[in-house]
């Protein structure tokens, strides 16, 4: 009889711990189903990759004039004294129908109209690989003045140049006192856009231009050359 209980209890016991395992592995069959579940929602719900908001913007960035190279304007100002006498150096700037030979730029000047006191020249101008025209109005006061102002053509909406002499060194009348100043404003933003890259030494440039040219005509200045005083430029 024990020996039967026994069996007995033995094919219970042994019974419940396979029904236990079987339930055991349905709840982990389940779970893994669940996890399996989450997985697969996680990634079909999960969205593409998109930049961080914090990321640099990297897209080409464009920077004509009026941004990085200012605006169009452009003036320069400067005072040196100068070996030649006021009377030579009018001569030199006043002769418009020679700017070809040897202003920087210049390829044509020719004076259409003179009158005591007033000239009118037409300029072709060269800042390659662009050439233009345009008219300048002059005005001439011996020994003191020659002051040009652009008045047609389609490169400028305004050019200003002024050359003033006055006395020099005091005692030396082969001496004189330049005030040079220039102002212009281009139409194009592209010449701004060159003018802004090369202006400084190209007004320095056609300032020396017009020394070496009453150098040619009158011998070596009667001073050691001097530093231009550069009064403003912008």
């Amino acid at each position: 009889m024990k020996l039967a209980q026994r069996a007995a209890l033995g094919y219970m016991g042994g019974a419940t711990r396979t029904l236990m395992s079987t339930r055991q592995v349905k709840a982990w069959h389940s779970k893994s189903t669940k996890i399996e579940e989450r997985r697969v929602s996680f990634v079909e719900n999960r969205p593409l990759l998109q930049p961080c908001p914090s990321w640099p913007c990297l897209l080409p960035e464009r920077r004509l004039m009026g941004g990085v190279l200012g605006g169009k304007k452009k003036e320069y100002s400067e005072r040196r004294v100068l070996g030649y006498s006021m009377n030579q150096m009018f001569d030199v700037v006043s002769e418009v129908e020679h700017y070809h030979k040897f202003v920087p730029y210049c390829k044509k000047s020719q004076v259409t109209s003179r009158r005591p006191g007033f000239l009118k020249a037409d300029l072709v101008v060269g800042f390659p690989p662009v050439v233009e025209s345009y008219t300048s109005s002059v005005t001439l006061a011996r020994p003191h003045l020659v002051r040009a102002v652009c008045t047609e053509g389609k490169l400028f909406n305004h050019l200003l140049t002024i050359w003033k002499f006055s006395p020099g060194i005091h005692g030396q009348p082969d001496t004189c006192t330049l005030d040079f100043s220039v102002s212009f404003e281009f139409r194009s933003m592209i010449h701004s856009q060159m003018a802004h890259v090369f202006f400084s030494d190209a007004v320095r440039k056609n300032v020396n231009s017009f020394l070496v040219e009453a150098q040619r005509r009158y011998g070596k200045e009667s001073i050691l050359a001097r530093r231009p005083q550069i009064v403003e430029t912008s």
